[in-house]
């Protein structure tokens, strides 16, 4: 379990939350139980270290507060729309005996060992995250997937799922799909066998010298009009030579 250090604060504005961040710590708050609720400050680089970690808002917190220490559940991250840097966090206390709703991420494992994606399969993941009712004290960091001997066609429900004791999924009256191991989407063309190609390339130079004949028809057919021309310049000579 990670620990935080935290310190009590007494901000009451606005400028003094901004000067609280301007000197490299992160504004939170933590509620629940019996206790009242406490404003709270933290280092914003141990925030941002853990919150880089996978799973931080699945995660149970050791916070130490005034030489006291508490369990508490991070609930929201609020952050700068600019900057992206966390502004703000809420967090919960862990009571014994209660329970949370956490959405808890999903895990696969052993992707190397399904004969279906060896054999080109894709892994279609329909729920990255996976909404249960935990008990406080009993709250699982991820789920867990094996795909070792998953074939082409195979789904994985929640029911083939390893879940801790007392924790159960908040949908309840079906076996949803978490994940299934699909066909391959890609469907590759046969290669041509090699006389059809040669049969190809016969075709196109044929076509290529009947396309060469029309053109030269086409040029004589032009030259033979040009003739006429001549002819009526020697008739146009002949008249001249008449009149003489």
């Amino acid at each position: 379990m990670n620990s935080l250090q935290a310190t009590t604060r007494n901000t009451t504005t606005k400028g003094q939350v901004d000067q609280l961040r301007k000197n490299g710590e992160v504004p939170a708050i933590v509620y629940g139980g019996k206790e009242k609720n406490q404003k709270i400050s933290l280092s914003k680089k141990e925030i941002k270290f853990l919150i880089e970690k996978e799973n931080f808002l699945s995660n149970v917190l050791s916070l130490k507060l005034d030489g006291k220490e508490q369990n508490v559940l991070p609930r929201e991250v609020a952050f700068d729309t600019v900057s992206d840097e966390p502004i703000h966090i809420d967090f919960v206390r862990i009571v014994k005996g209660s329970r949370i709703i956490l959405e808890i991420p999903v895990k696969f494992i052993n992707n190397d060992k399904s004969p279906g994606l060896k054999r080109g399969g894709v892994l279609n993941i329909v729920r990255r995250k996976v909404e249960l009712r935990c008990p406080t004290e009993n709250i699982p960091k991820e789920l867990v997937v094996d795909l070792d001997n998953l074939d082409i066609g195979a789904s994985i429900k929640i029911s083939s799922i390893n879940l801790p004791e007392n924790v159960v999924p908040t949908i309840q009256g079906r076996d949803f799909v978490v994940a299934t191991v699909a066909a391959p989407t890609i469907v590759k063309e046969p290669e041509k066998p090699a006389e059809e190609g040669a049969a190809e390339g016969a075709e196109a130079a044929t076509a290529e010298g009947a396309e060469g004949t029309a053109e030269t028809s086409s040029d004589t057919k032009t030259t033979g009009e040009e003739k006429p021309k001549d002819k009526d310049k020697k008739e146009e000579s002949k008249g001249s030579g008449e009149k003489k």
